[in-house]
């Protein structure tokens, strides 16, 4: 398992598209993906309505966890993704 925490930088936070973006980089990868945040509270990183349920706003601080075959190229995209704007 390797994790590392990301600051959201979106000025609105993880809306729709930038959510879907996240979930389309995870699905990418076979590991079982999730994020931390707010605490104690977790989300599947794999599912639009788990993140968007989060409601993460920008200078949130999300600790992601992978674990699987191949976590360590999952965990590089995904946080590239995030401080990169998710495509905004």
């Amino acid at each position: 398992m390797v994790e590392q925490k990301v600051v959201i930088k979106n000025p609105t936070g993880l809306h729709l598209r930038p959510a879907g973006n996240l979930c389309k980089v995870a699905m990418n990868y076979k590991s079982h993906i999730s994020f931390t945040y707010g605490g104690n509270n977790t989300a599947n990183a794999k599912s639009v309505l788990s993140v968007l349920g989060a409601c993460i706003k920008c200078g949130d601080e999300l600790l992601f966890r992978c674990e699987g075959a191949d976590e360590e190229e999952a965990l590089a995209a995904l946080v590239e993704a995030v401080e990169s704007g998710l495509g905004e």
